[in-house]
């Protein structure tokens, strides 16, 4: 059987849970708050991320995850005797994925494949816990590369925020749009395509983002989840998150529904506040 070391980035929010069930090398992104430099789930905790977002007032920037990261850590494995597969966040957002592959070509006698998640968030994370689902089978990294390429573009991420300072500065809406939209209390509703994040759709006010949310995810191909898990993504709302879970419930039947932490690299971007499920389209 061969020896597969599966590995991600912090930008995938992986929860704990799935790390420390199939041994998952997350590697951490650079998250920087007052010019100080943090090493994400490493030096600062999601909740404080939030806590220093909600109470300091803090407008944080991310870094790149560097060449040199990715190189210790392809070399470490290797060196191990282990074949590595690296799902990285859409190359289409960042530019982790050439740092990694720029770290792979210098590492001596490796296997080491890299995969294009073409999203980001958990829904990065998905495609993580079926590799490693699949590794666990005894089943080849050439069968589990096949596998994840096939049903990556299946995934489906979409997400509303509370603060919509965050998506001005990102450039993802106007200040204009932004002053107006605080103004009406209106929340947009995004959904990842092509790893960039679309503004498609508004909420007037926070207890209609529920019901926008599946209505936007019906309209892309999510009707039933009765044979899937769901998994709702938050920051430091729990009632909207139980909200969307209610909704889901009733609405798409999932056989299951977890939580997991938006985490820092996403956070920057949109602010707390950010309420969303991760699934795979029917």
């Amino acid at each position: 059987m061969e020896e597969i070391k599966i590995v991600c980035d912090s930008l995938s929010d992986i929860t704990q849970e799935y790390i420390d069930k199939y041994d998952i090398e997350v590697i951490p992104l650079n998250v920087i708050i007052d010019d100080v430099e943090y090493k994400d789930r490493v030096t600062i905790s999601t909740q404080e991320f939030y806590r220093k977002i909600r109470e300091e007032k803090v407008m944080p920037k991310t870094s790149q995850i560097t060449y040199a990261d990715y190189y210790e850590v392809f070399d470490k494995y290797t060196k191990e005797g282990k074949k590595i597969l690296y799902i990285s966040a859409a190359a289409s957002a960042t530019g982790t994925m050439q740092s990694a592959m720029m770290a792979r070509e210098d590492v001596d006698g490796g296997d080491i494949r890299i995969i294009d998640s073409n999203n980001l968030c958990y829904g990065i994370a998905v495609l993580v816990i079926k590799a490693a689902q699949m590794r666990e089978e005894a089943r080849s990294l050439d069968e589990i590369v096949e596998e994840i390429e096939k049903i990556k573009n299946n995934v489906y991420v979409t997400f509303s925020c509370d603060d919509l300072e965050y998506l001005k500065r990102g450039g993802r809406i106007s200040g204009t749009k932004a002053m107006i939209g605080t103004v009406l209390n209106i929340k947009p509703i995004c959904v990842i395509n092509n790893g960039i994040v679309d503004n498609v759709a508004n909420a007037r006010g926070k207890k209609n983002v529920a019901t926008k949310l599946i209505d936007i995810a019906k309209e892309n191909g999510v009707l039933d989840l009765s044979d899937q898990t769901v998994f709702i993504g938050y920051t430091d709302d729990l009632k909207e998150r139980e909200r969307l879970e209610e909704k889901i419930r009733q609405e798409l039947r999932p056989k299951e529904v977890k939580y997991f932490m938006v985490g820092c690299g996403i956070g920057t971007h949109g602010g707390a506040g950010i309420t969303g499920f991760i699934c795979f389209k029917n």
